[in-house]
């Protein structure tokens, strides 16, 4: 009996000790993703701009003003930015809320990043709220959220009213940041190596808005803003990155662009 409890014993210290090593081998392959040199000649804002965004943790929020009531009442899905949970986008769903929008969340969380199965949930997600309200969605995406909403319109542009990107990377070098070492030690994965094959289309085939601004300090401006063939229109914005979730100005843009017909 003392034996077998041994052995028990034993087998399990082995597993423990395995586990670690494994967690040890992960998160220094993940360290060293995280500080390989990135491209020359590319950069993400100057680091005046990215203390600028520090600052946004700590302030105390504003009351936000009266919006008016929406034009086009639709249904609209938030996507949150890279490590953001949708809490951060509450100032914007609740005034998009209270403008006579249907308005939901992505269902995931914590964005963490790209993978196959969120993915692949999301657009089961998409497809099921277009169902339900008989009417495709306008998607809104903060950041790395728009990336997600891009693709999603690439590939069930039928299901997609229009999208709305903020402060998104999503023309040129995906590099041209202050994020993406965070990216790749949180994701275990390089910014130029997604998880799943993109559609490829430079601009998804529905209405595409780029809400970019000169202020942010974690987006490059002319990534979050694109070429003409990448969007439809791109519209600048005095806000920091982490504004566009809850900015007044960025809310009443939105709610702008969701009124307009194209």
């Amino acid at each position: 009996m003392n034996s077998q409890v041994g052995s028990l014993v034993a087998s399990r210290l082995t597993d423990l000790t395995n586990e670690a090593g494994r967690r040890l081998t992960e998160l220094l392959r993940r360290t060293s993703l995280a500080r390989v040199p990135g491209p020359l000649g590319v950069s993400g804002p100057p680091a005046r701009l990215l203390l600028g965004e520090m600052g946004e943790f700590t302030a105390r929020r504003r009351s936000s003003p009266a919006f008016p009531v929406a034009e086009r009442p639709q249904p609209v899905m938030l996507l949150p930015g890279f490590f953001s949970h949708p809490r951060r986008m509450r100032p914007m769903h609740d005034a998009l809320e209270q403008a006579g929008h249907l308005v939901d969340d992505w269902g995931l969380g914590f964005n963490l990043g790209p993978t196959p199965e969120n993915f692949a949930y999301l657009l089961r997600r998409v497809e099921r709220l277009a169902g339900i309200h008989g009417a495709p969605i306008a998607l809104v995406g903060w950041s790395l959220g728009g990336l997600f909403a891009r693709e999603i319109a690439c590939r069930q542009p039928e299901q997609v009213a229009r999208v709305i990107t903020m402060g998104t990377p999503f023309s040129g070098d995906p590099h041209a940041n202050n994020a993406w070492r965070a990216y790749h030690f949180v994701t275990g994965r390089a910014v130029d190596d997604p998880p799943f094959e993109l559609d490829g289309s430079p601009k998804p085939p529905v209405p595409t808005v780029a809400l970019w601004s000169p202020r942010d300090g974690v987006i490059h401006p002319r990534s979050a803003a694109g070429w003409p063939h990448e969007r439809d229109r791109a519209v600048a914005l005095r806000c920091t990155h982490l504004g566009f979730a809850f900015d007044p100005k960025a809310i009443a843009e939105v709610l702008r662009q969701l009124d307009s017909e194209h």
